[in-house]
């Protein structure tokens, strides 16, 4: 039984700017257990897009499972200090995604969202890299 509340750990990765695309997501309770790990392949996209992809997932996710609060954790500055209202979000591609981000962000009790260092996001960014190396056998 998932609790109310979760720390979400978010990845987006292109392999070329744009190129092929994933997302990775792991849910975890506070306690650190993981909950759930998601990963899709996104198709042709940026850094940022798949990035943002990820959060906009993340957040699908946790209504799905019913979380009331959550802490969403990324090591893309950009997608962080957006949503803190530090950098301004010029791109008209991010700026929709960002739009459905925060939009999506209103359905909960509490919707932080953290930078982290990269380092801190393996499970994450191992999830994107898996899903993009097995598109890429497939192709």
């Amino acid at each position: 039984m998932l609790k109310n509340r979760a720390i979400i750990y978010t990845d987006g990765g292109s392999r070329g700017n744009p190129g092929p695309s994933a997302l990775g997501v792991v849910i975890e309770d506070e306690n650190g257990k993981i909950l759930k790990e998601y990963s899709r392949y996104l198709g042709e996209a940026t850094n940022n897009q798949a990035e943002y992809e990820a959060v906009i997932f993340a957040l699908q996710k946790a209504k799905q499972l019913k979380i009331k609060e959550l802490e969403i954790r990324t090591d893309s500055e950009l997608i962080g200090k957006q949503f803190m209202g530090k950098y301004k979000i010029k791109d008209p591609d991010l700026q929709q995604l960002f739009i459905k981000a925060w939009n999506l962000r209103l359905d909960y009790d509490r919707a932080d969202i953290k930078i982290i260092p990269r380092e801190r996001n393996k499970k994450a960014d191992k999830l994107v890299n898996q899903e993009l190396d097995l598109k890429n056998k497939l192709f």
